[in-house]
């Protein structure tokens, strides 16, 4: 079998704030085999993380845990999409996968390498208690794991204590906050327009929540919002943001660290923490993603897929349609444009 495929490369290494112009689409074909042992997908949705700016570096410090993109390279990615022809006996067409596939329409497979066996499963969508497929890219995919992995597993949160949430709004951030209230915590949030701050505390029930950007000051608009201090930092934007909460962290703080977006395109200063705030403070800082916790995804998922059935948990996702709008999409994360989980529809 042979498929006309497209799938989305750069035209060269990202250093800056990405552009619609540093990408094109390439068109090739894809060729599947009954005796190849792999699996031809269709892929229905693709996910869109800030991390692959990293990926697309000349040199990262991400390239230690993930390949680097380079330019005309297929960008593996995580998606969802169906089967439509396999040489596998785990998987049959009509089967809906979700895993590290690629930016492309089509994407093939071989169950039996280590890393699709950890990383490509399936699921199940629709009635009978299944979700939307693009959940499985969201709440139930890699940023519901970095959120509650990040929170629960690396933050350990205790009734009544204090958190703080940059780009709150955002795919990882919305969903560690709804998360922390769920632990009993109070929770503030931080976003980049007064539409987004309403959205924290009106739908997804932060006790509070300010614009960033209206704020000349933020080590004082947080000790506003955090008088008895912060026990929790969730971060996911670096720079002058983190400067700002461990100047306001208690004793013994615990800093998550998800993201610094702010620092992947160069185009603001890197966060100088204070050592000695994080020396006599006890505050630990912990980086992390999420694959940190897959052998935990199951436990992770039947928790969150649970708050959701029981409207504890709103969903945020952002879809874009076609592969055409892949770049856009993407450079549109780094100026602050999307809510919640920015998704690329192919279907």
């Amino acid at each position: 079998m042979e498929v006309w495929n497209r799938y989305v490369a750069t035209r060269r290494h990202v250093e800056g704030a990405p552009t619609e112009a540093d990408f094109e689409v390439i068109e090739n074909t894809a060729r599947w085999s009954p005796d190849s042992g792999e699996v031809l997908v269709k892929n229905l949705f693709l996910s869109i993380d800030p991390y692959q700016l990293n990926r697309m570096k000349v040199t990262s410090a991400s390239h230690h845990a993930v390949d680097g993109i380079l330019p005309g390279q297929r960008i593996a990615a995580y998606t969802a999409g169906e089967v439509v022809a396999s040489a596998s006996p785990e998987y049959a067409a009509g089967d809906v996968v979700v895993g590290v596939l690629g930016w492309e329409e089509y994407s093939l497979f071989d169950p039996s390498s280590p890393a699709a066996a950890a990383t490509v499963h399936k699921v199940s969508t629709g009635g009978g208690g299944g979700f939307p497929l693009s959940h499985h890219l969201s709440v139930l995919g890699t940023s519901g794991m970095t959120a509650y992995g990040g929170l629960f597993e690396v933050s350990k949160p205790a009734k009544g204590e204090k958190v703080f949430v940059s780009a709150a709004s955002g795919s990882v951030g919305s969903l560690a906050g709804q998360f922390a209230k769920l632990a009993g915590c109070y929770v503030v949030g931080c976003a980049g327009t007064q539409a987004k701050v309403d959205l924290l505390k009106d739908k997804l029930g932060f006790d509070d929540a300010f614009n960033y950007k209206e704020e000349p000051d933020l080590k004082s608009a947080l000790k506003r919002y955090f008088p008895d201090g912060i026990d929790i930092y969730f971060e996911n934007v670096g720079g002058e943001m983190l400067e700002a909460a461990l100047a306001n962290m208690n004793t013994y703080g615990r800093v998550a660290l998800s993201g610094v977006i702010s620092e992947y395109t160069g185009a603001g200063r890197r966060a100088v923490p204070d050592l000695l705030e994080v020396i006599y403070k006890r505050i630990t800082i912990r980086g992390f993603f999420a694959w940190d916790f897959l052998p935990k995804f199951p436990e992770f998922g039947a928790v969150i897929g649970e708050w959701i059935r029981e409207g504890k948990v709103h969903v945020l996702e952002d879809v874009s349609d076609g592969i055409d709008s892949v770049p856009a999409a993407f450079a549109a994360l780094f100026s602050g444009h999307n809510v919640g989980k920015k998704l690329v529809k192919l279907a």
